[in-house]
């Protein structure tokens, strides 16, 4: 291992996470315990790139080894209406309830941590943690996001448990259990 930086993305190319981005869309369909096929129209064209492109707000960061990228976080701030409330992605398994619960109150912006990946050799160095705090810390200094969500793939128990052991609230099933959401009110 050689020089690890870690770079807050500032002019719109995160076609360096395009590799990451891909190699989590597969650990994701590794550890499915449902429907692991839908996996197959995944990948950073279809999840990454139509997110980032989409929302109001984003930031990207990237940890690289000598300018080689190891892991990255991806994190939203999205507008809700009553369109984006009920959205199902072209990807996701029809069934149960969307991306968010049905309170009265929820707001109307949303924080969501979309990606967070690190590759396995270099886990024990804490890097996934480091790039959450620098995601939180972003989306909570927001003034318009009250509340944070994570959405975590079926099977994927240690990262479910890695955002709940970080204050995290398990909230509900997305898509019939295809995915966890756990979420967070926002510290002001």
């Amino acid at each position: 291992m050689g020089n690890i930086t870690i770079e807050v993305v500032r002019d719109d190319n995160i076609e360096p996470c395009r590799a990451l981005c891909n190699e989590l869309m597969a650990f994701q369909q590794s550890k499915a315990t449902m429907l692991p096929e839908v996996f197959d129209a995944m990948n950073f064209d279809t999840r990454m790139k139509r997110s980032y492109e989409q929302a109001p707000e984003s930031q990207v960061i990237v940890a690289k080894d000598d300018g080689v990228p190891i892991g990255y976080v991806f994190s939203t701030i999205d507008q809700l209406d009553e369109r984006s409330r009920n959205a199902y992605p072209d990807w996701a398994p029809r069934g149960g309830k969307g991306f968010y619960p049905d309170w009265d109150d929820l707001p109307a912006k949303i924080g969501c941590l979309n990606n967070l990946y690190v590759r396995d050799g270099y886990r024990a160095m804490k890097l996934g943690s480091k790039l959450f705090d620098m995601s939180i810390d972003w989306l909570e200094s927001s003034p318009h996001v009250d509340i944070i969500f994570i959405y975590v793939s079926n099977g994927n128990d240690a990262a479910l448990n890695f955002y709940l052991s970080r204050g995290f609230t398990y909230s509900h099933e997305v898509f019939g259990g295809f995915i966890k959401a756990v979420y967070k009110f926002s510290r002001k």
